[in-house]
């Protein structure tokens, strides 16, 4: 222990403690489960620096000033008679409101936009007609009331109570207006509007060449068939176009984009006259990609700004962002220096200067100030397990963090970057809602989250780093059950999911994890989890570690873990279970089986057991395709390695899996009988790739009493 860099050692004194979590309070979703509390609808008003926040007891509509001095806005009993005033029912709770001016907020009921007079006490049905975003992939443009959504996979437009379909043709083979190529490179809408609202910008994706996929509804009688379309690695992909709608000459263009059609059309943008288009095409390889630029008016191409490659793969995530008040110069964010930094271009596509670099990497983009000379970003500054709030100057490329406190910052600036809400935690610290204003750092605390553990046993958490075979650090969380004794030994059960986009070890509170672990020790368990290569925020090279050999140095990693744990002699080393899902799933199977005989139980839920078995869009970027890297798919398919499974293992599966398909477990099922080797298994009828809802409460017992079982 005492060569190990300790982050933080959180020891709760037990003398106090009466108590033990039941499950219930211990899983997300069910009624009694104990949850951080924090402010609700905590939000900056139209008044510069003002807050308002929910009262919880006497429920009202609270404001606080600059001088920290609380005052009531809107009691809940007068917010149910100014609606019942207005010839509606009385609602049950208080609005979110959208604050307007100091007294005036937009609010939505049954639908419906509405606006509240704080000082009047007076609601009114919204000369804005918008509606809340209940339609189908709904959009809204810069004009109130105008906005598009889709239905039966075509676009429909609302123009001021008016609606046109502009596409006729969707079926399930033609898909307008939805988010493409499954959702990844940053994917998460269909439609742009243009900043000024003359133009729709749309994807056009026809998944004729896909094949089918049956997911089968298993609860309805008899069981009904619905179909997907699922491109798995190495098949046929989608085509997708980008269609231009002009809102006031009613006609339809398509962009030029050419090359191959199973490219990617990735990171839309607008230029902020309206005129052109921009898009980051990558390949289908997924090694190369041209930042293009098209004119709005006729699709044609103009020129490609610059391109980026990569020996492994290339993933950009956010489009180009226009300088408030400089059209002519744009933000990039890349990885190519090895790290997820900014860099400043002029519209020709020349760089101008990196605005950001270290051994850091950019986690979100939050806009600029009113002046538009600074840019802000979320970022883990301070440590790879941190969360920070910065900003940088574009003249000069200075950097501020703006919260330096170790820890984890979640921070909502105003609408002028003048003040930001700082929702802060770390390990031993469930939140703190601050009121920071930028330029001079000064912070108010608005909220204290008590702590929702604070009647019941408490695991000791430890946060630490352990070096891997190559001497790379590795951050690692462990809970020790109350009342911890090192004489004794402990069954462990080591939780992981070690896949890309992914960090579990977090200077959060409870080190990032959830109730389940505190349920867990103090039934008896060592919990401990360790983010291995492969994972989030810890650079390129860290990341790309996995390429074409999905599962290889992510179990070493998890081993060095093992290793570590073993060397401490309150850890049973008979005694060790691993659990992971989806990704997390296939590292416990492949630990089972490729390790077999170090882990005494595991239990995967919704596991990759055959990445041939999985989409092309992740599944082809991470391991290439099945023709290229024949060597990583058969070598890393757990069906080839079932034959060697020691110990007990649960699988569990959504029936509904259109994430990881079933048919994944399906034939670890078969070739485990083939083998004459005996798994568990459980399925959930109804669910998809994860369990959520009253059933989730089901799962977590059944995946905690099948450790129970087999460890002690």
């Amino acid at each position: 222990m005492n060569k190990l860099f300790l982050f933080l050692l959180f020891v709760v004194a037990q003398s106090h403690a009466q108590r033990n979590l039941s499950i219930q309070e211990a899983i997300p979703g069910s009624d009694s489960y104990r949850s951080v509390e924090r402010l609700k609808n905590l939000k900056f008003t139209a008044v510069s620096g003002f807050v308002s926040w929910e009262r919880k007891d006497n429920p009202a509509i609270m404001l606080t000033d600059l001088s920290g001095k609380q005052m009531e806005l809107l009691l809940l009993e007068d917010y149910k008679k100014a609606l019942i005033q207005a010839g509606q029912r009385g609602p049950k709770g208080l609005p979110n409101p959208q604050w307007k001016s100091a007294v005036l907020f937009d609010f939505y009921l049954d639908g419906k936009k509405w606006e509240f007079d704080v000082k009047k006490k007076q609601a009114r049905p919204s000369t804005d007609t918008a509606r809340l975003v209940y339609h189908e992939n709904e959009e809204h443009s810069s004009i109130p009331t105008l906005f598009a959504y889709t239905k039966e996979n075509n676009i429909v437009l609302h123009n001021n109570g008016r609606e046109t379909q502009i596409t006729t043709d969707g079926n399930s083979n033609l898909i307008y207006g939805h988010a493409v190529h499954r959702n990844e490179f940053g994917i998460e809408k269909g439609l742009f509007f243009s900043p000024k609202s003359g133009f729709l910008a749309f994807y056009r994706m026809d998944q004729s060449m896909v094949s089918d996929y049956p997911i089968i509804n298993w609860l309805e009688r008899p069981a009904k068939n619905e179909n997907i379309k699922y491109p798995f690695a190495g098949d046929k992909s989608h085509h997708v176009k980008l269609g231009i709608y002009d809102i006031k000459k009613g006609t339809t263009i398509y962009v030029n984009t050419g090359g191959d059609p199973e490219q990617y059309l990735t990171n839309v943008c607008w230029s902020p006259d309206e005129q052109r288009i921009f898009i980051a095409l990558v390949n289908r390889d997924q090694n190369e990609m041209n930042l293009n630029e098209y004119d709005a008016q006729t699709g044609a191409f103009i020129r490609t700004l610059f391109s980026e490659k990569d020996d492994k793969y290339i993933e950009p995530l956010h489009p180009m962002v226009f300088l408030k008040n400089d059209p002519t110069k744009f933000i990039w964010q890349s990885n190519r220096d090895g790290f997820k930094h900014l860099y400043l271009y002029n519209i020709s596509g020349k760089m101008i200067r990196q605005l950001t670099l270290g051994k850091w990497e950019i986690k979100d983009h939050n806009g600029f100030d009113a002046s538009g000379k600074n840019y802000f970003f979320h970022a883990n500054m301070t440590s790879p397990i941190d969360q920070n709030f910065c900003r940088v100057e574009l003249a000069s490329g200075k950097v501020v963090n703006l919260t330096p406190r170790s820890g984890f910052h979640r921070c909502v600036p105003d609408a002028s970057r003048t003040w930001f809400i700082d929702h802060f935690s770390d390990a031993s610290t469930p939140g703190i809602a601050y009121r920071t204003e930028v330029k001079s750092g000064k912070s108010t605390e608005l909220f204290r989250s008590p702590d929702p553990i604070a009647d019941v046993n408490k695991a000791t958490l430890q946060m630490f780093t352990i070096p891997n075979e190559e001497g790379t650090p590795l951050y690692c969380r462990m809970f020790l059950p109350p009342g911890f004794d090192a004489t004794k030994k402990y069954p462990t059960v080591v939780y992981l999911y070690n896949g890309p986009h992914s960090q579990l070890v977090t200077n959060s509170y409870m080190g990032g994890a959830d109730m389940w672990y505190q349920y867990m020790a103090q039934c008896g368990f060592i919990m401990f989890t360790l983010d291995g290569r492969g994972t989030s925020h810890r650079g390129k090279a860290f990341e790309q570690a996995i390429h074409r050999r999905l599962g290889e140095v992510e179990m070493k990693d998890q081993l060095s873990g093992v290793n570590w744990l073993k060397s401490n002699s309150y850890v049973d080393a008979n005694r060790i279970g691993v659990h992971g899902w989806s990704y997390g799933g296939f590292m416990t199977t492949s630990l089972m089986t490729r390790y077999a005989g170090v882990f005494k139980a595991g239990v995967a839920g919704g596991p990759v057991i055959d990445w041939s078995l999985y989409e092309i869009m992740y599944g082809e970027r991470y391991m290439d395709s099945p023709l290229e890297n024949k060597s990583g798919y058969e070598e890393n398919n757990l069906l080839n390695h079932i034959s060697k499974l020691k110990g007990r293992l649960l699988v569990i599966h959504g029936a509904d899996d259109d994430v990881v398909v079933w048919q994944h477990s399906l034939k670890l099922l078969h070739k485990s009988v083939e083998a004459g080797v005996h798994i568990d298994y459980y399925v959930y009828p109804g669910h998809k790739h994860n369990v959520r809802g009253p059933e989730r409460v089901h799962l977590m017992e059944k995946i905690s009493n099948y450790f129970i079982e087999q460890l002690n």
